[in-house]
């Protein structure tokens, strides 16, 4: 049973009130689902290919379509990845332009 001293969370998922650290245990271990363009679900790791020519903003580059992009590191955000590109560093690309290879 849980000590009085403990602070409660609403959680909206469940409607109920629980206890916080509890709250923020599922929370640490929850992440979002990532899925590419054609409804794939992506992990880290994975290979994708761009469906579109995209620009890159501030390398004034543009990535081709069928540009290979590997080693993909997913983040909070469920619609952005984190990628790396021989020329481009930092990149960050929309799922919705990706396919999984």
């Amino acid at each position: 049973m849980a000590n009085d001293s403990d602070d409660y969370v609403y959680d909206e998922a469940t409607g109920e009130w629980r206890p916080a650290s509890e709250v923020a245990a599922n929370q640490a271990t929850a992440r979002p689902e990532v899925r590419d363009a054609a409804g794939n679900l992506l992990a880290d790791g994975d290979a994708v290919t761009l469906i579109k020519d995209l620009k890159v903003k501030g390398a004034n580059q543009v990535l081709k379509q069928g540009t290979v992009i590997r080693s993909i590191r997913l983040t909070d955000d469920d619609q952005e990845i984190d990628c790396r590109h021989d020329t481009i560093k930092g990149l960050v690309l929309r799922a919705e332009f990706v396919r999984k290879r």
